[in-house]
């Protein structure tokens, strides 16, 4: 559903703007990009993010232990064991990515994998598991990849209306002409802040899903509550993470950009509150 609402609010996005200037290719050019961009998008995706984030793999002998660690999660879960990366950064962090489990990567900063304890670590690992068995991979991945071509595409559309677009088929355009044009630039304005809000949400969505699964999947709430307790309060931002990426990652990587206060900032925050996680997840212990 969600890949389709993206596709048609792009290839409306085409069509209002190839009757308002009367191009027909505009609509051609929207749907076929799209749909191959879509495409390329959701097989090298994660390979993509990998690089963005400059993570690397490690095999078995370079981290036994975590290695371990992960593929008796996995086995308790009943997924395959995942590809392990790591981002050389002392800041804390963790997420996964892949198509789905048979393709699935799990990444830990070196900074996590030092400063959190056995349990903490194993409540981290049982979340990005939670979100490989969720198919959450998938879905953020196709996400961030929609929300991307969102925008660059309304840009395009929105440059096209300024540069290529003046002086051409304005005699006899007509009402519906106007009506469109009109149409096209409150969608091409829009459509990217709209996109960002649902992926945003999304995000804060099944990150409370993965935290409860997690809990299910180990028996031990209090392991990942200590392990988000310590990453909250750990200042340093993640140097690899951006904009695109951070919605990724257990916890909001981009700490050193304060967010705003009230609930329009809270629209805008790629994770719910620590403090909240922490709440509901220390409550099943109970």
């Amino acid at each position: 559903m969600l890949i389709g609402v993206f596709l048609l609010l792009i290839i409306f996005l085409g069509f209002a703007f190839s009757i308002g200037y009367n191009e027909p290719g505009i609509l051609y050019f929207a749907v076929i990009f799209s749909i191959g961009y879509s495409l390329i998008s959701y097989y090298q995706s994660s390979n993509i993010t990998l690089a963005l984030s400059r993570a690397k793999e490690i095999d078995r002998a370079a981290n036994k232990e975590l290695y371990q660690l992960v593929e008796n999660l996995a086995i308790a879960a009943g997924l395959p064991t995942p590809k392990i990366y790591v981002i050389d950064d002392t800041a804390m962090n963790a997420f996964a990515t892949g198509r789905d489990p048979n393709h699935a990567v799990i990444v830990f900063t070196s900074g996590i994998i030092e400063r959190l304890n056995k349990n903490e670590l194993i409540g981290v690992a049982a979340h990005e598991l939670s979100h490989v068995g969720n198919y959450d991979i998938r879905l953020m991945t196709l996400v961030v990849v929609l929300v991307g071509l969102l925008t660059l595409l309304a840009d395009f559309f929105l440059r096209f209306s300024f540069f290529g677009g003046r002086g051409r088929n304005r005699e006899g355009g007509g009402q519906i002409q106007a009506v469109m044009i009109v149409a096209g630039f409150a969608l091409a304005l829009l459509s990217p802040l709209i996109a960002a809000l649902i992926q945003l949400a999304v995000s804060r969505k099944r990150e409370f899903l993965a935290d409860a699964d997690a809990a299910l999947l180990t028996r031990y709430p209090e392991g990942l509550a200590s392990a988000l307790e310590k990453i909250s309060h750990d200042p340093e931002p993640l140097e690899a993470a951006n904009k695109a990426t951070a919605h990724l990652y257990i916890a909001n990587p981009l700490k050193n950009r304060k967010a705003g206060v009230g609930w329009f900032s809270k629209l805008f925050n790629t994770h719910p509150p620590a403090e909240e996680r922490i709440r509901i997840l220390r409550g099943m212990d109970n």
